[in-house]
This record gives C-alpha cells, structure tokens and sequence, in this order.
C-alpha cells in the first residue's frame, strides 16, 4: 500500500491479487447473494484508491480494507431493507461485461464421485448453518475461520472490544455445532408401563 500511495500501479495490482478472492468470499458470504458481494468487491477497491491518501502506514491494511468491506455490507443490507431489486438476466452484468462472475473463476477441487457427493453435502449444510447464524456471530465467525483473523484485529474491524469478539464466536461455534451434529443412529427408547 505504501508504494501505491507513492504512484506504483502495479502495487495495486498486487494488492488485489492478493486479497481479491478471500474479500469475495467473505462478502459473498455476508451478502448471500454473488452479484451482490462482486458489486460489493469493486466498490471496496475503489474505496482503498480513493482512500490511499489517507492510510497510514502503521495501520495494516488488510483490516483497513475489511473495515471498509464491512461497512458496505452494512449499508448494502439497509439499502436492502427498503428495496429488493429482481434480476432478470442471472448472470449478465450491466455494464455488457460477459466475464463470469468471481465465483466461477474460482478454482475447483477434483474429487471422487462419492467422495464429492458427501463433500457438497456438508459444503450445502455448513453454509446453511453459517447463513442461519446472526449477523455479528457470522460476521465474526467468517473473519476468524474463514480469513484467519486474530480476535484483536476482528476487534477493531468490527468496533467492538476483543471478549465481545470472543462471546461471539463461542455463540457462533455452538450454534454450528447444535445445526451440523448429525443425527443419533440410536432408536428412541420406549418407556416401559408399570
């Protein structure tokens, strides 16, 4: 970030690179919605060119530019509340761009038939229970597990103090393991009559 804010373009470039996917993920994630987290993607970068300005360098950038990423997930989910636009063409883009979206770009593990069915599977259910969790238990249990964040820096990300971030997380986590805890296999016991 230092040697953009000094006039290196291809400083940028490597900033993106770098962050691109993982920052769609996690607002892919947040938004539930690909069109909605790609719109989202470039709308954070070009917060941090007309930003650049005013990073310092003792801040890190990676909280500076999820700070950022949050934020617009936030007036994107108010903005939301009053309009639920209806997209007639799927994946087109407006702008004529016929590029797939991030997601499908996204590289893919190769798997065994079977294999690969039960991974979908838990894939499917682990992002239904993510999706289900609250806002601030998912938001902070995708940038603790999913970008690898230490509590302090989701802390400050965030806005709110480190155990907060940390009950949070345990709520996150218990509500998970409550959805994905697989059924018991054994039989319900009937209650013998006296």
């Amino acid at each position: 970030m230092t040697a953009y804010q000094r006039g290196d373009v291809a400083a940028f470039a490597e900033l993106v690179a770098r962050h691109e996917k993982p920052l769609w993920s996690f607002l892919r994630r947040l938004t539930r919605d690909d069109s909605a987290a790609e719109d989202l993607l470039q709308e954070t970068f070009m917060r941090v060119i007309h930003g650049a300005s005013g990073w310092r360098e003792d801040a890190k950038f990676q909280s500076w530019l999820y700070t950022i990423a949050r934020n617009l997930c936030i007036d994107h989910a108010r903005k939301r509340k009053h309009v639920q636009p209806v997209s007639l063409d799927g994946h087109a883009r407006s702008n004529g761009d016929s590029a797939p979206p991030l997601h499908e770009r996204l590289p893919s593990g190769d798997l065994g038939g079977e294999r690969l069915a039960q991974s979908r599977e838990l894939a499917a259910r682990l992002e239904r229970a993510i999706a289900a969790l609250p806002d601030a238990q998912r938001e902070v249990f995708l940038m603790r597990e999913v970008l690898d964040l230490p509590f302090a820096e989701i802390a400050q990300v965030v806005g709110a103090s480190e155990p907060t971030i940390k009950s949070r997380m345990r709520y996150a986590l218990e509500r998970l393991r409550g959805e994905l805890q697989e059924p018991s296999s054994d039989p319900p016991r009937a209650e013998l009559e006296p």
